[in-house]
């Protein structure tokens, strides 16, 4: 194929291909147009469309102007050894060179070719080259107004679907949170009212009740001081129906009728709700970084070196621990530093498959010796656990057990310490779900506690 023609071919594509790409009637025939080789140019024995191209050059006097060029003085250049035109390409010199130099000089035994042939191998190369640019270029214009195009759509609807979507989420949560709202502060005000109205009935009660006592006591004093013996003598019934009424009056005291049961404002809703904002929301507080203090540790358990795993340990293997005040001597218990006085804390515990376990908080006050309540988590005012024994789930507090009932086992669990609002939440981290909450006025720092009966139990960071 005639080089000069390539190019020229290539330029006349190029030019048009806007038409080819866009108007499949402005195509060249594929017969006419595609070489034997499956490229985009082609040539009619060496013709431009079928004519002789104008003013044809030479194809050795052009190699000579492309690769040698004139000199200085507008002549060819000459080898500078012997004098003679570059006619010839060495390859392994990677230079022009002479005859002379060929046959006798330094690229005798070199490999050699003419310097058309050289010639017409880099125009080749180039078309080739400039064919894969314009394919390229193709591809890219393709990509442009197809692909990107087509994204860009999609990335429209993409969003607006995303909106709608976290819209119709929030107006739901929304929905949601006002109706709860509605009926927590109705469920307020029923509970205000029977308050209202039980303190109205026992301030009328016990203020006809002091009244018929201040008469009762007035009318004895007076019989007291002015009777004669005779009168009172006299009087003995009367002044003992009088004493009967007033014995008969009973102490006041106060009772839960009185008091506003804050149960009415408890809501699962709002709890999960709450619970979520201060685990999931992009702003939420880091996990406490907590570890079991090894001088707490009871004598059946051991603690890894990473202080975070206890493992309940078989008679066979357990080891006498050293003597510390701290130390719980009788039961599986540990707990965990730092203490926790302010703001909110959550921590993650692996249970794995272990089938006796508890996970909660205590104070530090906590009894550490002997075998009594005082010792045992959760069976005593200064600790409050989740308990799982032998398949039961309940939390205990001071002596007193609420059973817990889940879809499957636990594999962990989660708490979380709202040390302003005095709230503790148990939870289950692998559908957030709520377990239990407890609402208590802690009065001293609080540390993280477990007792381990079986297997392993882990703080997971």
């Amino acid at each position: 194929m005639s080089t000069e023609y390539r190019l020229c071919e290539l330029a006349t594509v190029s030019s048009h291909v806007d038409d080819l790409e866009t108007d499949p009637s402005n195509r060249p025939d594929p017969a006419g147009s595609v070489c034997e080789g499956g490229g985009l140019f082609s040539h009619t024995n060496g013709t431009l469309n079928g004519q002789s191209p104008t003013n044809p050059v030479p194809e050795r006097e052009e190699s000579e102007k492309a690769v040698g060029g004139p000199d200085s003085s507008g002549g060819e250049k000459l080898c500078p050894v012997h004098g003679r035109e570059l006619h010839f390409y060495c390859g392994t010199e990677e230079r022009l060179t002479c005859s002379k130099c060929v046959s006798e000089g330094f690229c005798q035994g070199h490999k050699v070719m003419e310097l058309v042939t050289r010639a017409t191998v880099v125009r080749n190369q180039l078309v080739d080259v400039c064919e894969k640019m314009q394919l390229q270029a193709l591809r890219i214009e393709r990509f442009i107004d197809r692909t990107l195009t087509a994204r860009e759509k999609a990335v429209q609807t993409d969003a607006n679907s995303a909106r709608e979507r976290v819209l119709a989420q929030v107006n739901a949560v929304r929905e949601a949170l006002e109706e709860e709202e509605q009926r927590l502060l109705e469920a307020i005000h029923r509970e205000e009212e029977r308050v209202e109205q039980c303190l109205l009935t026992q301030r009328a009660h016990w203020t006809h009740t002091l009244e018929k006592l201040t008469r009762a006591r007035t009318s004895l004093v007076h019989t007291l001081t002015h009777s004669t013996d005779t009168a009172i003598v006299s009087s003995n019934e009367e002044i003992n129906d009088r004493v009967e009424d007033a014995e008969g009056v009973g102490e006041p005291r106060d009772t839960e009728q009185l008091t506003l049961n804050r149960g009415c404002s408890d809501s699962q809703l709002m709890v999960g709700l709450w619970a979520s904002a201060l685990l999931l929301r992009p702003s939420a507080h880091t996990l406490t970084a907590l570890r079991f203090e090894a001088q707490t540790i009871g004598p059946l358990l051991s603690l890894s070196n990473d202080q975070r795993t206890l493992t309940f340990l078989a008679k066979r293997q357990r080891q006498s621990a050293p003597s510390d005040p701290a130390r719980f001597d009788s039961w599986p218990n540990a707990l965990c530093s730092p203490p926790m006085s302010s703001g909110t804390h959550s921590w993650v515990l692996d249970v794995g498959t272990s089938a006796a376990f508890k996970v909660g908080v205590c104070y530090s006050s906590i009894e550490r010796k002997g075998s009594g309540n005082g010792a045992r988590l959760g069976y005593n005012p200064k600790s409050w656990v989740l308990s799982h024994y032998d398949e039961d789930l309940s939390f205990c507090h001071d002596g007193c057990n609420v059973g817990i009932t889940v879809a499957k086992k636990l594999k962990r669990v989660g708490l979380l310490l709202d040390w302003p609002s005095r709230t503790l939440l148990f939870y289950d981290p692998e559908s957030t779900s709520v377990l239990h909450v407890v609402r208590h006025a802690f009065s001293e720092p609080l540390l993280a506690a477990c007792a381990v009966a079986d297997q392993s139990v882990s703080i997971l960071h």
